[in-house]
């Protein structure tokens, strides 16, 4: 017989919110992530309704907006330019055959706006401030600073990840503009210098194929992204152990849970998207 003691619940705490960790007999890892996964969604929804109670750190919100903002921007534009480039030379190519050279910035809109600006934007957020959130946050909970701030009667939810994820919503929201300026751009000069396209025929073709909703699903998506990406980084750093090597392998887990919830949260929000937006022809 198993012992109970293995095979029963094991709960804990993060910032007052109690999370439960079942450990099945079958070793069911998807059960295991999926509970984690909830536990990581009350967190965050706790730490709003901290927000709407209590209010928001003002001070503590805008030094992590600009925090993200000051490790994200410059990677993200040198992400975005060559990125652009690649689907202008991918497109392109297959515009020019068909002699619809003249289509590259309707093709591009619709490439860079709606789906690479997002996604580029939340594993930006994931890598570069998910991870420094996780590793500040892990350190404060393996230094017992957590610890003394719920002693004190300071709930660490409202005072530390609320700002937070605040910040990572509004920073990813800013940054979607910035990387679909970056990423036309890039697609621009590509098109202009390899394609021998016009710059007016590139911009003349750019409400073609895109419309409003598509700016507006691209804004939605980055801002549920930076959302997904501080709720794990604030998760994994709230609840890491262990020392130091605890501190890096929840680092390591918040980014890769982040990318995981990112594309699957992508796809379901695309799927939605064009079911219920109709899409716009030539």
């Amino acid at each position: 017989m198993p012992d109970r003691a293995v095979l029963g619940d094991r709960a804990g705490t993060v910032g007052g919110v109690r999370r439960e960790r079942r450990t099945r007999p079958g070793g069911s890892r998807i059960g295991t992530f999926l509970d984690e996964v909830g536990t990581m969604f009350a967190t965050a929804l706790e730490a709003l309704r901290l927000g709407l109670r209590q209010g928001v750190p003002v001070g503590e919100f805008l030094d992590q907006c600009w925090f993200l903002a000051r490790v994200t921007t410059l990677p993200l534009i040198l992400v975005s330019i060559p990125f652009g480039m690649v689907i202008a030379l991918e497109v392109g190519s297959l515009l020019q055959q068909i002699g619809a050279q003249s289509q590259l910035g309707a093709a591009m809109v619709l490439a860079v706006v709606r789906e690479q600006a997002p996604v580029a934007t939340a594993l930006l957020i994931a890598g570069a401030g998910g991870s420094a959130m996780c590793a500040d946050l892990g350190s404060r909970r393996i230094r017992d600073e957590i610890a003394a701030m719920e002693v004190m009667g300071v709930n660490p939810l409202q005072r530390l990840v609320l700002p937070r994820l605040l910040a990572a919503t509004l920073v990813a929201v800013l940054l979607d503009s910035v990387v679909s300026v970056a990423g036309i751009a890039g697609g621009l000069y590509f098109g202009t210098h390899n394609i021998h396209i016009t710059s007016s025929s590139f911009f003349a073709t750019f409400s073609e194929l895109s419309q409003l909703a598509d700016l507006w699903m691209a804004l939605a998506k980055a801002a549920v992204f930076g959302f997904l990406a501080a709720m794990v980084a604030c998760y994994k750093g709230m609840s890491a152990k262990g020392g130091p090597k605890g501190v890096g392998d929840a680092v390591n887990q918040a980014v890769v849970i982040t990318f995981v919830l990112a594309f699957f949260v992508n796809f379901v929000l695309t799927i939605v998207y064009f079911n219920f937006v109709p899409q716009k022809g030539i």
